[in-house]
């Protein structure tokens, strides 16, 4: 199988190291020339996880998106969400025809308050069975330093789920394979929007303590939205049944080490939103893409359908899009908390 990777931040970055760790000569779309000309030269990004070093003899670099999905039999999307539509848009609507995709975008495309999976749809006829998801607790810096992590594979053709995620299965990668395509997209949105506010609360000078009960709160506030929208796989106590764990990696624990981890874009963007600084401002300063922002307004659309109790992820939505001060909208979330 031959692979190509649109998307050339630090997850695309990462994942691109994965596969050539494997042996896979890969296609690469990266849009800026320079960064290109860098990384063939360097044998490594000019900007994201610098420290990753490649064979660039595995490298098939173009900056033409319609180049990597013509050579390749999967495409591998690592493109944050807010630009998917950017790059997709100029391709041809029988592009993906005869390809597999798997998704490793952990958002909502904002513009149109859309999965990927239902926007490969309606713009390219991408049916679901050619669809997958790579998901889980995953830092792209941890996973270029080759710490152990755990990635789940999602899709509904279960034989192909395998066939893929055995080219990123590693001795420092572990992975895992289920069939809840949505489920795991969803929880992947969520945890971005509950690790803004974890950090909202850092930021405010809470401590550990208070930390642990809203990120067992926005726990159960997930798992309460998952089922609402009728997400079958939200049961505990199943350890060795992939499909049906919610306590499992790809999902609680995607969530905890976003809100824990110093490696946390979203995390950072809340801290930041704590201690006072504007939207725009945080932006800014971190000059990386945090999916929790325009995931905060997309879940908050997409829950008028649903109706599931969701105080906290209200909660963040009301800061960031509707000025709502942020240490007066803890004071309200305070006493609802369990």
């Amino acid at each position: 199988m031959n692979f190509g990777i649109l998307g050339s931040g630090s997850w695309g970055t990462a994942l691109a190291k994965v596969l050539t760790d494997n042996g896979q000569t890969i296609y690469w779309f990266n849009r800026n020339r320079k960064a290109i000309d860098h990384l063939m030269l360097r044998k490594h990004s000019a900007h994201y996880l610098t420290a990753a070093y490649f064979d660039v003899h595995q490298l098939k670099l173009t900056t033409d998106a319609a180049e990597v999905i013509a050579q390749s039999d999967c495409i591998v999307i690592a493109i944050p969400s807010a630009y998917v539509e950017a790059t997709l848009e100029p391709l041809d609507k029988n592009a993906f025809e005869g390809k597999k995709i798997v998704s490793a975008v952990k958002g909502i495309l904002p513009s149109q308050t859309l999965l990927l999976n239902d926007y490969l749809k309606n713009k390219f006829g991408v049916a679901l069975q050619d669809y997958f998801t790579v998901l889980g607790p995953c830092h792209a810096e941890e996973v270029a330093a080759e710490k152990l992590s755990y990635l789940t594979f999602s899709g509904i053709d279960e034989m192909t789920t395998h066939h893929i995620a055995q080219y990123f299965k590693t001795d420092y990668l572990n992975t895992i394979e289920n069939n809840d395509i949505f489920g795991v997209q969803y929880a992947a949105v969520l945890k971005n929007i509950y690790a803004v506010g974890a950090g909202m609360a850092h930021g405010l000078d809470y401590g550990d303590n208070f930390l642990s009960v809203l990120i067992a709160n926005s726990a159960d506030e997930m798992a309460g939205f998952l089922k609402m929208a009728g997400i079958k796989n939200v049961e505990v106590g199943h350890i060795h049944n992939r499909n049906h764990n919610y306590a499992s990696s790809v999902y609680l624990g995607d969530l905890l080490v976003t809100c824990y981890s110093l490696f946390s874009r979203n995390r950072t963007f809340g801290n930041m939103i704590g201690k006072g600084y504007s939207v725009k401002s945080a932006q800014i300063e971190m000059s990386m893409v945090a999916e929790g922002y325009n995931a905060s307004k997309s879940m908050h659309i997409i829950n008028q359908t649903v109706k599931a109790d969701m105080p906290i992820a209200d909660m963040v939505y009301e800061v960031l899009w509707e000025g709502v001060d942020v240490k007066e909208a803890f004071g309200k979330i305070e006493p609802y908390l369990v």
